[in-house]
């Protein structure tokens, strides 16, 4: 019989036996009292046209809320009684027993109670369901699990039904069964699959069966091997596109105009906060608006860093243009400052911001590799950033002004450009860049007054590496120390992975004092 047939047959079983009352009430006594193991059974004959009656007694059992009086079985819950197989208020009897639970059967009770989870309308419950009988071994289960899985809709939950019908099928006495079961297993895609395939390993006896789960164990580890280089990568894009958010605003403040800003980390800080304050006053005034937040957290993010480093500029660093170590020195201080005011104002505990709702989950993409929609946003974010960056340098009048003044600030001067004004829109830009991080960054962590010290470091690697005032250059290094910095990871730990990045920088930096793309031209002689 093939798959398909079986799949048709156990749906029309299902729906001729839909008519028929899922529980009766010898069928509820057999399950209150006796012996354990005939309670067990008499369960696991329920099952197949379990309702939500059966589901609410098996509960009410599962919680000490079953009483017994003659052939009638009662739960009760405080001061209200109702009859277990009716569903009717009832009065209790005076005679009324509890109804005794061991451990065993209370740990059958909640793998019947995970089956009939299996036919829910919420997916979120079925997979949740599916979960609690990966560990379920026993073959009175299994013509549930077939009819949900000739129900399920949902491809994931499918797969997943199916590894857990042959899980099943693995503890059959029937050695043709088990072979066949330990074949179908190859096919599993996460690591369920493989703890499966163990846990069978070292108890079966037969040497067929036993060839057969081996092969498919190294079916199985292969798949999964590559699943986590995929992951690895993704990881690896990830963290390089944040560090592409943090150090873009630096490739203008640094590489564009020379400034050390120490500062730079603080100022993602405010725009973190930024973020924060915004999801709040969505919460207070607009709270039907709040999956829409970060559309306003955005702008406001990149405003309240501007506005800050364009005080910064106009208040301290204009003054230091020129004096490399004075600047580094100043704008650490402002970094302390702008923390303690952080403290102040926000308090020394970090802050949660929540992500929006269609920023929740992931796509799975296989067994073991999910790819959360946060992540995935902050992607696309970084590269849509970078890409308004481009234009903003090569293809605007401020754009046209930055480079003038960065290539020879004398005849800029000299052109009729305010060189003081650009230089303050120049570095607005940039602190609002790092604002921009900020906001992105608040999707994945929280919030804290000493967030943007884990990332400072990391950035100025970036724009080293990449080339001093070089955009393409930036991406490049921010997405190759990502990927670098990921895969190392996995292989000797992230300490010495962060030691291995910052050795390889050193080196290329000896080799390659300009970085990636070196500056050509008059500029690079300057």
């Amino acid at each position: 019989m093939t798959a398909r047939m079986l799949r048709w047959l156990t749906l029309v079983l299902l729906m001729a036996g839909g008519a028929a009352q899922a529980l009766t009430a010898e069928q509820a006594r057999a399950i209150a009292a006796g012996d354990t193991d005939d309670r067990i059974a008499a369960m696991n004959q329920t099952l197949d046209q379990a309702d939500e009656r059966t589901a609410a007694f098996l509960q009410a059992l599962g919680e000490d809320a079953v009483k017994l009086s003659g052939d009638r079985v009662f739960i009760v819950r405080g001061d209200k009684t109702i009859d277990a197989v009716t569903g009717a208020d009832a009065s209790l009897p005076a005679d009324a027993e509890d109804a005794m639970v061991n451990n065993r059967l209370r740990g059958e009770i909640d793998t019947a109670l995970a089956a009939i989870k299996l036919f829910s309308r919420d997916t979120k419950v079925r997979a949740s369901a599916v979960a609690t009988l990966l560990a379920e071994t026993d073959e009175s289960k299994l013509p549930l699990v077939q009819k949900a899985l000739a129900a399920e809709t949902d491809d994931g939950l499918r797969e997943q039904l199916e590894m857990v019908q042959a899980a099943i099928l693995l503890g059959s006495p029937d050695v043709a069964k088990r072979l066949e079961a330990a074949r179908m297993m190859a096919d599993g895609r996460n690591r369920n699959t493989k703890t499966v395939l163990l846990e069978r390993l070292r108890v079966e006896e037969d040497p067929k069966v036993k060839a057969a789960l081996s092969a498919s164990l190294v079916k199985v580890d292969e798949r999964l091997a590559w699943g986590n280089r995929l992951g690895a990568m993704f990881s690896g894009v990830s963290l390089g596109s944040i560090l592409l958010l943090v150090a873009l605003g630096l490739a203008i403040t640094y590489g564009l105009m020379g400034v050390i800003n120490m500062a730079h980390g603080e100022l993602m800080m405010v725009g973190a906060y930024a973020t924060y304050v915004v999801q709040g006053l969505f919460q207070t005034y607009l709270p039907g608006g709040f999956a829409w937040y970060l559309l306003a957290a955005v702008p406001a993010s990149f405003l309240a860093a501007a506005l800050m480093g364009a005080a910064l500029e106009r208040t301290v660093i204009r003054h230091l243009y020129g004096r490399p170590l004075e600047t580094l020195l100043a704008t650490w201080g402002i970094s302390l400052m702008l923390m303690q005011l952080a403290r102040t104002v926000f308090g020394a505990q970090n802050v949660t911001v929540e992500n929006p709702i269609w920023m929740s989950g992931g796509v799975q993409v296989m067994g073991n590799l999910s790819l959360p929609f946060n992540r995935l946003v902050i992607i696309g974010f970084a590269f849509a950033v970078l890409l308004g960056v481009a234009w903003l340098i090569a293809r605007t009048r401020l754009g046209l002004f930055v480079r003038g003044v960065t290539q020879n600030r004398p005849i800029a001067s000299c052109m009729g450009v305010n060189t003081a004004r650009v230089d303050t829109y120049a570095f607005a830009l940039g602190s609002g860049i790092a604002g921009l991080a900020g906001c992105a960054l608040s999707q994945i962590g929280n919030v804290g007054p000493d967030l943007g010290q884990s990332y400072i470091v990391d950035a100025f690697l970036v724009v080293v590496l990449g080339g001093v005032g070089q955009l393409a250059g930036t991406v490049y290094a921010a997405l190759g120390l990502g990927l670098l910095n990921k895969f190392l990871e996995g292989w000797a730990g992230a300490v010495l992975a962060k030691i291995a990045v910052l050795v390889f920088i050193i080196v290329f930096i000896q080799k390659r004092p300009q970085g990636i793309f070196a500056m050509k031209g008059r500029s690079a002689e300057a």
